[in-house]
């Protein structure tokens, strides 16, 4: 491939990021991509196999940035409520960056072949058990009240996931202060309170 020939590969998967949340995957065909890029058709073939190659890499790209910012935090040695209120501003920090990525993410997964839906979920399951060891560990020591860590965590994920599709950058709260108030609203049902007489 030789330098400045058009589409660079990041080209190609901005356009598909941009069309595949616009029209939906299915929706969306090697011709439009081949336009957005212009260049012809027949060309893309330089770059990609099929347009699954394109959500497959948009899709992992999507789990890796999500996994590399709250995977340090799930290990670090902080209270388990500061390890969720982090984890859940690192979630949202990424979502509010790369919101397209993660709406496909969320609404294609369903698009991709049998073995590399699989290997989605593999890194989906990886990433939903960080919340839930956070929320184990809280449990463990006392810190949160007893509650089912799966059912918890995929309470704090759904709100998190959802936030990408009605987020606004230029709007009056940004991704931090939901976050603060996600976690608030999270840590209030969690956290272990004294009973009344010290009991």
């Amino acid at each position: 491939m030789q330098a400045g020939v058009r589409p660079k590969h990041e080209e190609l998967l901005a356009a598909a990021v941009r069309l595949f949340r616009q029209k939906g995957y299915h929706d969306t065909s090697m011709q439009d991509l081949a336009e957005a890029v212009g260049i012809q058709r027949g060309s893309l073939y330089h770059y990609i196999e099929a347009k699954e190659d394109l959500l497959h890499e948009i899709m992992e790209r999507a789990m890796r940035r999500l996994l590399d910012a709250v995977e340090p935090v799930a290990a670090s040695t902080a209270p388990a409520s500061e390890k969720l209120r982090r984890a859940v501003e690192a979630h949202l920090a990424v979502a509010a960056s790369y919101r397209d990525e993660l709406v496909v993410l969320h609404v294609e997964l369903k698009s991709l072949s049998a073995a590399r839906r699989q290997r989605m979920l593999a890194l989906r399951d990886r990433y939903e058990g960080l919340f839930r060891r956070i929320v184990q560990e809280g449990v463990r020591t006392g810190e949160f009240r007893e509650v089912d860590p799966k059912t918890v965590g995929l309470a704090v994920l759904g709100v998190c996931n959802w936030f990408t599709t009605w987020f606004r950058p230029d709007g009056p709260l940004s991704h931090a202060d939901f976050a603060r108030a996600f976690a608030d609203l999270f840590l209030d049902g969690l956290v272990r309170r004294p009973q009344p007489g010290g009991g």
